[in-house]
């Protein structure tokens, strides 16, 4: 080879650094893998059979990614929840709709490839695969110097579940005289991380090894608090429930409204809960004004369920069983489909 000649490493991409990760990933993967699976890891294109004796099954899907919550990961150096976080919130999506989830997949682009922080992050994935009995079939490891500065990554998921055509769950199923449930979050989950980090760092002036002002632990401790999955809590129930809101971006006021028809209004009893000290924190710190704060955080509600008021008991006593302590949030009236904070 001529002293000029270029190779594929001088232009920062290290294949042999790929091939490190992909062997790591493997045995993480094939960890989560179930009955539903064709073939091994490492095709082009996974594979997975629709589960049998299904009448008429629907496949739900969507994509998502866990937002700048990334750089506190990197900034703490724990990459190892980032994965969970991103897996728990594709389920909560798609199980809004009554569907349980089948298979994922991952996508994670670096500027430098580290192995090391690549198995980390999908061990995370693995891990939430198989608390939500979801097999990781296949995804992407990129390496992109020029797009990405060391040492930050980007990480997206995709996922597939199924529903039953008469058991999906939506606004078209929602009575007058139903009831909202909420299911509480277990912190910031993936959302408002932007607006969180500027208040810690500018205002707080903390550093992510700093404790936090409201308990918790660390800054670290609080803001990687994983983003709770709502599977376990309404399996049991999905039968008894008509809708749910899965509070992401945009919070309460833009998420219910999707769970709502065009003639009622849900009204929510802001005192009906404790709004967690983190919250309060950010608020108080950042002087952000009360919608403002509903409307970039979850402020503890995390999954709000819509069911009829007969059926409440059954599904408080479900989210209890999982460990969530669910309450009484609201209730519907006539109206436009909107999201009413009294």
């Amino acid at each position: 080879m001529s002293d000029d000649a270029l190779r594929y490493g001088s232009a920062g991409v290290d294949i042999d650094a790929s091939n490190a990760a992909k062997k790591r990933i493997r045995k993480l993967a094939e960890s989560t893998f179930t009955k539903g699976v064709v073939g091994g890891f490492g095709g082009f294109g996974g594979m997975f059979r629709i589960p049998p004796n299904l009448e008429k099954p629907v496949l739900v899907s969507s994509a998502d990614g866990v937002g700048t919550k990334i750089k506190v990961a990197i900034e703490a150096g724990r990459h190892d929840t980032i994965g969970r976080d991103l897996v728990n919130h594709c389920v909560n999506d798609i199980l809004v709709q009554g569907a349980l989830p089948l298979f994922f997949l991952d996508y994670i682009a670096f500027g430098t490839l580290d192995p090391t922080v690549a198995e980390a992050v999908v061990a995370g994935v693995a891990a939430g695969c198989r608390e939500n009995g979801c097999a990781l079939i296949g995804g992407e490891t990129a390496e992109m110097p020029g797009l990405y500065a060391a040492p930050d990554y980007d990480l997206a998921g995709f996922i597939v579940g199924y529903v039953e055509e008469n058991r999906i769950l939506g606004p078209h199923a929602v009575r007058p005289d139903d009831v909202l449930i909420g299911l509480p979050s277990s912190g910031l989950h993936t959302n408002g991380y932007s607006l969180a980090r500027k208040i810690i760092a500018e205002r707080l002036k903390l550093r992510m090894g700093d404790v936090f002002p409201g308990g918790g632990g660390t800054v670290a401790d609080v803001l990687l608090a994983e983003h709770r999955s709502y599977l376990a809590a309404v399996k049991p129930v999905l039968d008894r429930i008509h809708a749910m809101a899965h509070i992401t971006g945009g919070g309460l006021p833009e998420n219910l409204d999707r769970a709502l028809p065009q003639s009622l209004d849900a009204v929510i009893n802001t005192s009906s809960w404790k709004v967690p000290a983190v919250f309060r924190v950010l608020q108080e710190a950042g002087s952000v004004e009360p919608a403002e704060m509903f409307r970039t955080f979850n402020m503890g509600v995390g999954m709000v369920v819509i069911c009829a008021p007969s059926d409440a008991k059954a599904v408080l006593s479900a989210a209890s069983a999982a460990g969530v302590a669910g309450w009484i949030l609201g209730t519907l009236r006539s109206g436009s489909g909107a999201v009413i904070l009294s």
